[in-house]
């Protein structure tokens, strides 16, 4: 093929791209504004002219599909779709903000400026920088909220075509990813969004895992067809009967979903039992009351099916934070199956698909969204995390997580005000949420009028009385009961107040002493007393006047530098250097050196194995899919891929992370943890040492089992060779009857 059918083909290529934007554009409700749309496409396009992406398309591509997401899937209007066609041109071309500001206006202009101070990811190359350019992503929100949306859109496509990209730069991008944009994602109401993020993430990081749960679901696609027109059935006709409009759909349990439940509950996927759930979106006339059909709807079927107790969640009346409505209620199937049903209205369900966001006052020929106050809260609480002075990259983030993307819960003061929180708060929380002197003077709650500590963890549906006392101050173990930034932060400003004022008296103590002795306070004189006393020189001050350093004689040994020196025999020199040397051969490690190459995957065999470090958070065995983390010495230390530790470091230290691959020849044994459960009788112990030791001649290491009330439960330490043979021990032991639960750790 001739240069000119290529680029014949290419041409033919976008141009098909932004007519489908164009079509899906023209099919919204949107004031239909082709003219500025199809600038922004000409002169992206000409920007982009003659660069290609990764995967060998066109460069414009990227931003038509970008376009395409901001339009087609969150509902966005003609000033995203423009922002978005032109959100790398400022970065990748000669052309400025200005240019942009000229052509296309001060708030597109504002929006491409935005998303170019946040441009190449959330992360830099160290950890100040990744803080500070996640504060950059945080801080556009106050400006206009669609930045965020198109940078996850941008994020989308990046992930959707992430195959281009070598194995390391994979599992740093679908890292972060699933540790700041789906949880983002989910929190702005963009739910279908969310599911993708996290599949993506999970295909890249555990491509087998996730071929097995995929083929899995097509393997059980019939009878879960089967089982949702049986348990729909009644409900139709009944739904008919009542002259309700509505549209059944069945939900299935995404692979990510399936897998996160399969870790945290430690079943296999067999034993997942809610992979179906219905969903019923109905219609209401603008006379009628959406939530009192909701609650009509829900009245039938529960008499068609018996319902859950413990089950039912409104969010009618109390959305989530997310904006989020609907009634959810679990019944229990003919077939013997509890069934999750969803009941929401159009309007609710659009709302849960797009998200509260992509309805947000700035969505054009809209007015102020319903939900306005809720995104107003929660940038009120990014403005409080910012406001903590110069944050630890990994406690920044950390404060993220807890705060913007935990689930949240509903509690009562005392005169039954509803307050949001975020899933594991404290009644200390809770106390510095309503009002600092509260936090400052808390001794105590009531919750439900029962008296609890501080760190009582609320659960919604708590009323939530707090106690004080003027004589109350407070302490630096707080710090590890609370859990939001407003407490934390409130917390380190009283601390840091009380710190400043003894640091001031203790200067003033030492200071008295000094010129009592005939000695002149100097900057030099505190750092030699300080490095006596090995701590900083405000701690030495803070010690001084709380009385726990005294004006002795080491004192004055340290003011006048006259230290008694330490005395070593003549041959420990030659012993402590020959020491050092025995262990530094022994424990010789791989450094990393200017020419290694982080898009080749580290392979770890019998030889090699000792010269990496193995994370002791997550104890990586052969077999298990791993990645490499590099230190800051040089050495590169093995985690698993689905560890939490390795999750952060994905996300803040991207660049240090390298593909790593097992290359072992059963040379080496790796010890294993099983937890086993179920029924205790008479020889149960036996049982498992002989599926073990005598069938499979396997190396018992420990073995913890205790009882209670008939059940047994614990904990066998085994030596294997490879995680498929921890997996054949775990099939075998499933095996021995009375044993209910066998999960690998």
């Amino acid at each position: 093929m001739t240069e000119d059918n290529i680029r014949n083909d290419e041409e033919r290529l976008v141009d098909e791209a932004f007519q489908r934007l164009l079509n899906s554009y023209l099919a919204s409700p949107h004031r239909k504004k082709v003219d500025i749309i199809t600038k922004a496409f000409n002169f992206a396009r000409q920007a982009h002219k003659g660069v290609k992406r990764l995967s060998g398309e066109p460069y414009i591509m990227h931003p038509l599909a970008v376009a395409q997401i901001a339009s087609e899937e969150m509902g966005l209007g003609s000033t995203s779709i423009c922002s978005a066609l032109l959100h790398d041109v400022v970065e990748d071309t000669d052309y400025n903000i200005e240019d942009i500001e000229n052509l296309f206006g001060a708030k597109v202009a504002q929006i491409v400026d935005g998303l170019t101070k946040i441009s190449g990811g959330i992360f830099g190359e160290h950890a100040s920088a990744q803080a500070e350019n996640f504060k950059k992503l945080l801080l556009t929100m106050n400006d206009d909220i669609r930045v965020i949306l198109i940078k996850i859109c941008d994020r989308l496509h990046n992930m959707r075509t992430l195959d281009a990209q070598p194995h390391n730069k994979q599992y740093k991008i679908a890292g972060e990813t699933l540790y700041i944009y789906a949880p983002l994602a989910n929190r702005l109401g963009l739910n279908k969004i969310k599911t993708e993020l996290e599949n993506l993430s999970f295909r890249f990081e555990h491509p087998d895992t996730y071929n097995y749960i995929s083929k899995k679901l097509d393997e059980t696609r019939h009878s879960i067809g089967n089982l949702f027109d049986n348990f729909t059935q009644p409900i139709r006709e009944a739904l008919d009967s009542m002259g309700v409009r509505y549209t059944i759909k069945a939900r299935v349990k995404s692979p990510y979903s399936i897998w996160s439940k399969m870790q945290a509950k430690h079943v296999t996927f067999e034993e997942i039992y809610d992979i179906l759930a219905v969903r019923i979106i109905y219609a209401v006339d603008e006379t009628e009351d959406e939530i009192d059909e909701c609650f009509r709807i829900y009245v039938a079927i529960s008499k068609l099916y018996k319902a859950h107790p413990d089950r039912l969640r409104d969010w009618l009346n109390h959305p989530k934070a997310n904006g989020y409505q609907a009634l959810h209620v679990t019944l229990m199937s003919n077939q013997g199956r509890w069934i999750e049903v969803q009941i929401r209205s159009e309007r609710m369900d659009d709302l849960a698909e797009k998200g509260f966001a992509a309805h947000w006052k700035y969505k054009e020929g809209k007015g102020e969204a319903n939900n306005e106050g809720e995104l107003n809260n929660w940038i009120g609480t990014i403005k409080e995390i910012l406001d903590d002075p110069q944050p630890d990259a990994m406690d920044f983030l950390d404060a993220i997580k807890l705060n913007l993307f935990a689930s949240e819960i509903f509690v009562f003061t005392p005169k039954g005000e509803i307050k949001t929180m975020p899933s594991g708060a404290t009644a200390l929380d809770f106390a510095f949420s309503i009002h600092s002197f509260l936090g400052t003077h808390c001794i105590g709650a009531k919750v439900n009028h029962k008296l609890v500590p501080l760190s009582y963890k609320l659960q919604s549906g708590d009323q939530v009385e707090i106690l004080t006392s003027a004589s109350q101050k407070v302490r630096a173990d707080w710090l590890g009961i609370v859990t939001t930034t407003k407490a934390s932060n409130k917390i380190r400003i009283a601390l840091r107040r009380e710190s400043r004022e003894l640091q001031r008296k203790g200067t003033e103590m030492l200071n008295s002493w000094l010129k009592d002795k005939g000695f002149p306070a100097s900057v030099s004189l505190y750092d030699r007393i300080s490095r006596e006393y090995e701590m900083t020189r405000e701690d030495l001050l803070t010690a001084i006047a709380k009385g726990g350093i005294a004006f002795d004689d080491r004192f004055m040994q340290a003011v006048t530098g006259k230290q008694k020196r330490k005395r070593w025999s003549k041959l420990e020199p030659f012993l402590r250097s020959d020491k050092k040397k025995e262990q530094a051969k022994e424990t010789e490690k791989f450094v990393v050196g200017k020419d290694f190459d982080k898009k080749k995957a580290v392979s770890i065999n019998d030889v090699n194995f000792h010269t990496f470090n193995y994370a002791s958070c997550c104890k990586p065995i052969a077999g298990d899919d791993i990645l490499g983390f590099i230190t800051d010495a040089g050495e590169i230390v093995i985690h698993k891929r689905n560890c939490e530790v390795a999750t952060r470091l994905k996300s803040t230290y991207g660049d240090r992370i390298v593909d790593a691959v097992w290359n072992m020849f059963r040379g080496m044994l790796f010890d294993a943890a099983i937890q086993v459960k179920g029924f205790d009788r008479k020889g149960i112990l036996k049982d498992v040492s002989r599926v073990l030791s005598d069938q499979m001649d396997i190396d018992i290491r420990d073995i913890s089992l205790a009882t209670k009330d008939g059940i047994f439960s614990g904990t066998i330490l085994v030596r294997v060779y490879d995680r498929e043979e921890v997996t054949e021990i775990a099939d075998s032991l499933r095996r021995i009857s009375d044993i209910k639960e066998v999960n690998m750790l």
